[in-house]
């Protein structure tokens, strides 16, 4: 299983690059919005602090606009994945990206058909959105455990990236249902490595360790 962060905040990127957990990165226009200087600039440094792939969203809207847009966004490093929204008249772009050798990330998927008919196309990385279907009073980890059926059920090779995790409960979940990727928002990060079982074992140790009186540990 891949971790990707969900972030364009290039600090935060570098905080965790180095725990070797990061596995890739997600941006798309709200979260380049938050960082208030060159989008270009902020893309390609992301592109050179992770050696995985970095989702970068089209934002033009006319299928012949998008289909320039992603060949433009998938020049800007061998890492990037360009990423779509899915939209029916963008099913023809994405299929001709793919004969190109463009690596698709189709994003906003909401149900297992949609998943299995961009899977057909042979894109990289198919992305439900859990917490929006929760948003809706949804199970959005139902869905999600059943688009990996489908994709179990027809082998497809396309990757499934479990967006929108809000919660840890949302990651141990999609883990569970062996989803290929997880892109996590860093601060849900923070809060998988907090756990009061394993600071209260720090703490008795530390005590104990006090206890003996010694300066190391081999002495």
């Amino acid at each position: 299983m891949k971790l990707f962060l969900d972030t364009a905040n290039r600090e935060l990127i570098k905080k965790w690059v180095p725990t070797g957990l990061v596995d890739g990165v997600t941006t798309n226009p709200s979260l380049l919005l938050k960082e208030g200087s060159s989008t270009k600039e902020v893309l390609l440094d992301i592109c050179k602090m992770v050696e995985g792939d970095v989702s970068i969203e089209v934002v033009e809207k006319d299928p012949d606009a998008v289909f320039k847009q992603a060949i433009e966004i998938s020049k800007l490093a061998k890492n990037v994945v360009v990423k779509i929204p899915f939209q029916e008249n963008y099913l023809p772009v994405i299929h001709k990206l793919v004969k190109e050798g463009i690596k698709i990330n189709v994003t906003l998927i909401f149900s297992v058909i949609q998943s299995v008919l961009v899977a057909k196309l042979g894109v990289k990385y198919i992305s439900p959105f859990v917490g929006r279907w929760d948003d809706i009073d949804i199970d959005g980890m139902e869905v999600l455990e059943n688009i990996i059926i489908a994709k179990q059920n027809y082998d497809f090779d396309s990757e499934i990236l479990a967006a929108s995790i809000r919660s840890v409960i949302h990651l141990q979940k999609a883990i569970l249902m062996g989803v290929d990727v997880a892109t996590i928002p860093p601060l849900l990060l923070e809060k998988v490595f907090s756990h009061p079982l394993t600071k209260e074992g720090i703490i008795k140790f530390d005590s104990d360790w006090a206890k003996l009186g010694k300066k190391n540990l081999f002495e």
